[in-house]
């Protein structure tokens, strides 16, 4: 039976890695990317994709990356929207023939303004887009989870600050919107034992290794979720080396 993955979150290095790894396993997996619309921002995973070429061997044409975007099933996801979140999760059902593995990846852009600079748009949707959406997808994705009987969830987030000093302003919107996701693991971790899916947390205070912390949570995956089940599992080169 083919392991069905589905891959949902902003575009960033870390997901670009998740989806390279999950492409490594199988011949296609689901991705839901929420949109770009955020004033003053451009796409980050295009720039970073060179970061994640330097793993890639020498001559190969496309590569890793090229690989995982052969893979992808791409869906369409309004993260705002509770109707798109059941639809998305039924897409990826029909296009996958079954969900075994909800990978979600919360790496949200710096917004490089101060909270007075912002707009009232940026900021709805920093709360449809980057809070309410995760609600919504979670959700629904336990509930089709519990209807089979089996399933597992997976929540990834890097746990590291903004990079910037006092005066940076990246991480007003950035902070705001992991500080809601990293609660929301916690929760979910708390309730584990008695959900009707396994659910396991991933977070990394590793910065610039995001190809190895994909690595990591993947693998953590394969060992096995029973046993890793309402766990936090942090990577570090130490922990995973």
């Amino acid at each position: 039976m083919t392991r069905g993955i589905f891959i949902a979150g902003n575009e960033s290095a870390l997901l670009n890695a998740v989806e390279i790894e999950a492409a490594r396993r199988v011949e296609h997996f689901a991705a839901a990317l929420i949109p770009v619309r955020l004033s003053g921002t451009e796409p980050p995973a295009r720039i970073e994709t060179r970061r994640l070429s330097a793993h890639e061997p020498s001559g190969a044409e496309g590569g890793p990356r090229a690989a995982a975007e052969k893979a992808r099933i791409p869906l369409q996801w309004n993260p705002g929207s509770p109707v798109s979140a059941r639809t998305v999760v039924l897409a990826a059902e029909n296009r996958l023939e079954h969900i075994d593995e909800a990978i979600l990846v919360c790496d949200p852009p710096a917004v490089r303004r101060a909270a007075v600079e912002l707009s009232f748009t940026d900021i709805e949707i920093l709360v449809n887009d980057y809070i309410k959406g995760w609600f919504f997808l979670v959700k629904e994705l336990t509930a089709v989870f519990g209807v089979r009987g089996a399933g597992t969830l997976a929540l990834v987030y890097p746990d590291a600050g903004s990079g910037g000093g006092k005066d940076d302003a990246a991480g007003v919107f950035r902070s705001t919107a992991l500080a809601a996701f990293r609660s929301l693991v916690q929760g979910l971790l708390v309730q584990a034992v008695n959900a009707s899916c396994f659910t396991l947390g991933f977070s990394s205070a590793e910065t610039g290794d995001e190809a190895g912390f994909a690595a990591f949570v993947i693998k953590i995956l394969e060992e096995g979720t029973a046993r890793n089940n309402g766990k936090l599992h942090k990577y570090g080169k130490l922990k995973f080396f």
